[in-house]
């Protein structure tokens, strides 16, 4: 019988640093920030089906949070003033991440890519697929603040910069999507408190 790498590939994530160009009080890799990611995710589509008589797909949600910077087990975490120096950078590093996504999936069983590839196609059209995708967009996004929150309250001045630019995005993302405001609002003033203010 064939055997499989795309499962030992992916279990490589917990190797990816994140924010390798920034000093960091606690370093944080791929695996965690996904599940993370897969959390928000699934909170953003549980608000919008609630709250907004959204028909979204929280489960999915979670799933393509775990999966969404797994090409960087590949192509490594480019940071983001890089990634997102100019359009031409931009467009080359997402060809990238496409030829990465799909060298995962040839590590997989032919019979099973399809499924997989439901997590990693972005090219869908149906409305409320197209919108929990960016609501993991903003998770990944929300997901990034709190790593600034908890760095900035551990002492940490290096995470100033990107946590403004952070929120700005975050507050643009607002507008349309009502889900992460809720989230903003509710959610993230507990974080960087301490344990016992946590269970009071």
């Amino acid at each position: 019988m064939d055997k499989y790498t795309f499962f030992a590939t992916i279990s490589r994530m917990k190797y990816i640093e994140r924010w390798a160009l920034m000093r960091n009080s606690r370093p944080e890799n791929l695996s965690e920030h996904a599940v993370e990611v897969a959390m928000i995710a699934h909170a953003l589509c549980i608000i919008g089906n609630v709250r907004y008589g959204r028909k979204l797909d929280g489960e999915k949600a979670a799933l393509i949070g775990i999966y969404h910077d797994a090409s960087e087990i590949i192509t490594g975490d480019m940071p983001t003033p890089v990634k997102y120096f100019n359009k031409e950078i931009t467009g080359a590093y997402k060809s990238l991440e496409h030829i990465a996504e799909n060298s995962l999936l040839e590590r997989l069983p032919e019979d099973l890519r399809p499924a997989f590839d439901e997590i990693f196609n972005r090219s869908k059209t149906d409305e409320n697929e197209l919108y929990m995708r960016k609501l993991v967009k903003a998770a990944d996004k929300i997901s990034a603040l709190i790593k600034c929150i908890e760095e900035e309250n551990s002492g940490n001045r290096e995470f100033c910069t990107a946590k403004e630019s952070t929120l700005r995005s975050l507050e643009e993302m607002k507008e349309n999507y009502p889900e992460v405001g809720d989230f903003l609002r509710e959610f993230l003033p507990p974080y960087g408190s301490t344990l016992d203010e946590l269970a009071l």
